[in-house]
This record gives C-alpha cells, structure tokens and sequence, in this order.
C-alpha cells in the first residue's frame, strides 16, 4: 500500500512539475531578473532597480501606494526596495505635503541618467530576448498583465 501511494504522489508531482503555472512563472521570472540583472551590472543596477526608476520616471513625484499597487508588492517592500536607490543618490523620497505621514517618490538628476544609459541596455536585451522566445510575445505580455 504504501508504494502505491508514493507512486501516486510522485505521478501528481510529475504533473505538477509539468503544468503548474506558477512553478513555471516563478522559474522564468528567476531566469529573467538574472539575465536582465548582468546586463544592467555595469550601470549599478539590477533588472528591479530598473523597473522601479522606469515606475518613478514621470513629470511629478508619485506616493508610495500606486508605485507599490503597480510593482505587486506591499509598501515594507517598496521602503526596502527605495533604500539602496536613494542611497546611491538615484532616488528622492520626500515627505508629502499635502499628507505629512505619506512620501512623494521622484528620481533624482543622476537617477534619470543611469536610467537613460541603463534603457540603452534594456533594448538591446529585450529585443534578443523577444527574438529568442518567438512566437506572439504580445500574447505572451497580455497573459502576464491579466495575471497581475
């Protein structure tokens, strides 16, 4: 009886394994941020960093809520996630005016220019990388979108 039933278990494993949506998101999302984390080494940044000046590359500063609504993180994360960028001069948190408890995000001079340089990098990888995957990779963004 029981290899019966760890021959089951390691048949739903196997199937897991094979179909599950969210193992396969979570390897291809590992794969993707290293990939896109050495092209961007040289800039100082990692492929994270990158999403979160490109949210915060707008004419006015944003609050922390639709910044971390929009990344699918919680606002801990986002104030963890802000640290090395404002650090290293990239990133400007100020508080609110409007709402002494809330923060105003917005980049700084330098972090729009690493930015710029850092966007250079992100075509060219993204271009490979579409190349790669073939196929309709615009049905490939869309399924991701609906997800989050």
């Amino acid at each position: 009886m029981t290899t019966r039933k760890n021959n089951e278990l390691y048949e739903t494993t196997a199937h897991i394994r094979d179909h599950c949506l969210c193992l396969h998101a979570q390897r291809a999302a590992r794969a993707l941020a290293r990939r896109f984390d050495d092209a961007l080494r040289p800039h100082g940044i990692t492929s994270g960093q990158f999403s979160l000046l490109n949210v915060l590359n707008r004419p006015d500063p944003a609050s922390m809520g639709p910044v971390a609504k929009f990344l699918a993180m919680d606002r801990s994360t986002l104030t963890a996630n802000l640290k090395p960028l404002e650090r290293n001069g990239l990133v400007s948190v100020e508080v609110d005016p409007e709402d002494r408890r809330g923060r105003k995000l917005s980049l700084t001079g330098e972090g729009r220019k690493v930015l710029r340089a850092a966007m250079a990098v992100w075509k060219r990888e993204h271009t490979k990388l579409e190349k790669e995957i073939g196929g309709n990779t615009e049905a490939l963004r869309s399924g991701l979108r609906a997800i989050a």
